[in-house]
């Protein structure tokens, strides 16, 4: 294992995620106050708040306000925007987004959870109606949980809350089980892990309660700190996306051309041969540098090295003097399987701006370091959140819905399936006009 890997096996990153007041922001000052991540004078001026959500916690405060930083948070009594938390435990160190569950800020959990590894899906086991079969959970639950499908978290875990006030029955959690098991059958999630829990009193937090003697599993820190969460072997070789071109002066003797990045998957070295995509251009590689933040020059000979691998940031001279530039995609020459290079792809889209998707508006696609002009060429389906089920007839996607959509580009991408590739396989899309980020994309099929 890499330094690269250990350091990331070493750090989890997670989202909490769910619907309005089933306890995400609770359940994350529980686990600062009970890991003793809170510094005394934070407790102290806690106390003082005027906008406490809730006064019975053992903490003595609202542990709520220990994630909501805006004003407009704390008066609200909502999570509005994606707050960072960090923590550590003499295992492992955690980085914890808290994103809102409102549905119209569905675009912060979106922006949240692509940069995480996990997935705690909150669910309140008082909002649950227990009288249908399966028991019905809310949508906003559901919505949730086929993002965190969609962009292809490794791992979710469902933290049925509130279970102190429901006594802790036992029935009660296993009724729910079954239809959160119902939920990610239908979606694609493989076996859930569930936890039943209370946040406010810390049951099944970070110390086992003695109110679930029927539950055996861990504990939800017990469970954070058990992941795997080291990088995933790649279905895809290399994949160099060019950022920058920098170039040293052309009248020195040691005139450079490097070529600026990270490596998104696989490894690359010295003396290696590659193809430069969309232009299908052979070349070997002749020098590599590591990145360096401290020494503005990229091809500092104290940062070159023979090989780098996923992760890295690196920029990259070659031998041959071949035209490359932003948004070129470098691979293994002897790539097995190399991305598909298509003008016209099929993607599934979390829709997140207000104005609904057209198809006669001007959309930018934004792969990688390239972005390419895109038109709607049709809307194959629209997911029904309710029934998690397609709609019969397709529509425009408004805000908040989940859809595949197919797109024809102005020129082609080397692309990559999500299912191969999350990072070569996503795209972002932008409203020309506006400037606005309207979807996030997961290509699904590309037409060579």
């Amino acid at each position: 294992m890499t330094n690269n890997q250990t350091q990331h096996q070493n750090v989890v990153r997670f989202i909490t995620a769910g619907s309005v007041d089933d306890g995400k922001s609770t359940l994350i000052g529980r686990l600062l106050y009970d890991t003793k991540s809170i510094l005394v004078d934070q407790l102290e001026s806690l106390s003082k708040t005027k906008h406490a959500r809730v006064t019975s916690s053992d903490a003595g405060v609202d542990l709520a306000l220990l994630t909501d930083g805006l004003e407009a948070e704390r008066e609200q009594g909502i999570t509005i925007d994606v707050a960072y938390r960090y923590f550590s435990t003499p295992k492992r160190k955690f980085i914890v987004a808290d994103a809102p569950g409102h549905e119209q800020y569905t675009r912060n959990l979106v922006t949240g959870a692509s940069q995480s590894d996990v997935a705690v899906i909150l669910v309140d086991a008082t909002r649950v109606d227990l009288n249908t079969n399966p028991a019905t959970l809310l949508a906003q639950t559901k919505r949730h949980a086929a993002i965190v499908h969609l962009l292809g978290l490794r791992h979710v875990v469902f933290a049925v809350n509130k279970m102190d006030l429901l006594n802790f029955d036992e029935k009660v959690f296993d009724t729910i089980k079954i239809a959160i098991e119902d939920l990610t059958k239908k979606i694609g999630l493989p076996d859930p892990t569930l936890i039943p829990m209370s946040a406010l009193l810390g049951a099944n937090v970070v110390t086992a309660s003695k109110d679930t003697p029927w539950y055996k599993g861990p504990t939800l820190l017990q469970w954070l700190e058990s992941l795997d969460t080291s990088p995933q072997s790649e279905k895809t070789g290399l994949r160099f996306p060019v950022q920058y071109v920098a170039r040293q002066d052309g009248s020195a003797s040691d005139d450079l051309r490097a070529y600026l990045g990270q490596i998104e998957s696989g490894s690359i070295c010295v003396g290696q041969k590659i193809t430069v995509l969309p232009e299908n251009r052979e070349a070997t590689v002749s020098k590599i540098y590591l990145g360096n933040q401290s020494n503005r020059d990229p091809a500092n000979a104290n940062n070159e090295v023979k090989s780098a691998q996923t992760g890295e940031a690196v920029a990259i001279s070659l031998v041959e003097d071949i035209d490359v530039s932003r948004g070129c995609l470098f691979i293994s020459a002897q790539d097995s399987n190399p991305p598909i290079l298509s003008k016209l792809i099929s993607a599934d889209l979390c829709w997140l701006d207000t104005e609904p998707l057209s198809l006669s508006r001007k959309y930018a696609l934004r792969h990688t370091t390239n972005t390419i002009s895109a038109k709607v060429k049709g809307i194959q389906q629209v997911l029904d959140v309710q029934t998690l089920s397609h709609a019969l007839e397709t529509h425009p996607l408004i805000a908040n819905e989940i859809g595949r959509v197919d797109f024809v580009l102005q020129k082609a991408i080397a692309a990559d399936l999500f299912s191969q590739s999350q990072k070569t396989g996503a795209f972002i899309l932008i409203d020309e006009a506006t400037n606005h980020t309207v979807a996030a994309g997961m290509i699904r099929k590309a037409l060579a």
